[in-house]
């Protein structure tokens, strides 16, 4: 078995609902888990792999994870449309698996609870959600794929045909986020230009975060699988993909074969190859190739850049296999914590921790390994 498989054996073996392992740190201050877009990530990607594999222990634990945050009703513990926070609107791409592969009628009462979330979702005057309520008139790149996949398989399942809506907001985030002369993607935009840390001219912050990068590269792919046969405007997002790979490749980092985590900076000390987003840049080159969005060869670049995270950050501990080399999280202005940090210096971005087994790493290596796994 693949190192990287068994890897993902041994987090599922040491987790439970309330206490997944990836998720350590809450597990120390004694937390629950409780609805959240890193945890529904996880899930996705477990349900993923029983997509590929079959093997009953991949939906026996999505199931068992899920089930206990949905209440009969539909009602979800921890989450609050009211929060109008896109994040908590991507563990909802669980449910319609869930529902298809269980028949469950409280995941599709959730459903339209999560959905109930995106029409209300206020909009910056370009037409795209606020990432969060508290980050008014922001568009960040996380927010594509925390939304757009979801707001499309609701679409797809509602018979609804709010397409041009989707591919209005992936149109209006490239030209917010996108700068030409480096080729790559800021990772957010304040459209007000209230913030300090936007640019007074343009409203984007100064600095191109990889996951940032990844988020965007894996909300084309997966929204373009959904939309592909209920618009032609899906075609769109095609070109977006591939011009988005092709200027990021150039940046791979040669005795890795992955990615920085400040993409562009390869003269910053500190700065390093990491793991999450290397691994969403590997899911969407094999996705976007299967899926016809890239040429071929494309599906191959992608499954080296996984091999490249496997040998450099995929390490035997005293308690099994671990995955190294995952920036923690990162963010911008002061958040529900009110940092006072997070200033979008490139020095901010390598300020913030490296860990062990986090699942924002772990979910993305799952997602490209079940990729991988569909080209053998």
């Amino acid at each position: 078995m693949d190192q990287i498989e068994k890897y993902i054996e041994e987090l599922m073996e040491k987790s439970t609902p309330d206490r997944p392992i990836w998720n350590i740190e809450k597990i120390m201050q004694g937390l629950k888990s409780t609805w959240n877009y890193i945890d529904g990530c996880m899930i996705k990607a477990i349900l993923e792999m029983y997509a590929i594999t079959k093997e009953d222990k991949y939906l026996k634990f999505a199931d068992d994870f899920i089930d206990c945050k949905v209440n009969a009703d539909g009602t979800i513990e921890g989450y609050d449309v009211n929060e109008l926070n896109i994040d908590n609107v991507n563990a909802g791409k669980t449910l319609f698996e869930l529902f298809d592969l269980t028949g469950k009628e409280k995941y599709r009462k959730a459903i339209d609870l999560v959905y109930s979330q995106v029409a209300q979702m206020p909009r910056t005057k370009e037409g795209n959600f606020w990432h969060k309520n508290i980050y008014p008139d922001q568009v960040w790149l996380d927010g594509l794929y925390m939304g757009m996949p979801f707001y499309a398989a609701c679409l797809a399942e509602n018979g609804e045909n709010h397409w041009d809506d989707i591919l209005d907001q992936f149109t209006a985030a490239h030209k917010l986020l996108w700068d030409e002369q480096l080729g790559l993607y800021r990772h957010a935009n304040d459209c007000s230009r209230k913030m300090e840390w936007a640019d007074p001219i343009t409203g984007q912050s100064p600095v191109v975060w990889l996951r940032a990068e990844g988020w965007f590269l894996m909300a084309l792919a997966d929204t373009y699988e959904i939309a592909k046969d209920r618009t032609p405007r899906a075609g769109e997002l095609c070109p977006l993909l591939k011009n988005a790979l092709d200027r990021l490749l150039p940046y791979q980092v040669a005795d890795t074969g992955m990615f920085l985590q400040v993409v562009d900076r390869a003269d910053l000390t500190g700065n390093y190859s990491e793991t999450s987003g290397s691994a969403m840049v590997a899911y969407a080159l094999m996705k976007g190739a299967r899926l016809g969005m890239l040429p071929p060869e494309y599906g191959e670049k992608g499954s080296r850049v996984l091999d490249g995270i496997r040998d450099t950050y995929l390490k035997k501990g005293e308690q099994g296999w671990e995955l190294h080399g995952i920036c923690a999280s990162a963010g911008l202005g002061p958040g529900p914590d009110n940092r006072t940090d997070r200033t979008g210096t490139p020095e901010y971005y390598l300020s913030e921790k490296q860990m062990v087994d986090n699942q924002h790493g772990a979910a993305a290596c799952m997602m490209a390994v079940s990729e991988q796994l569909r080209r053998a």
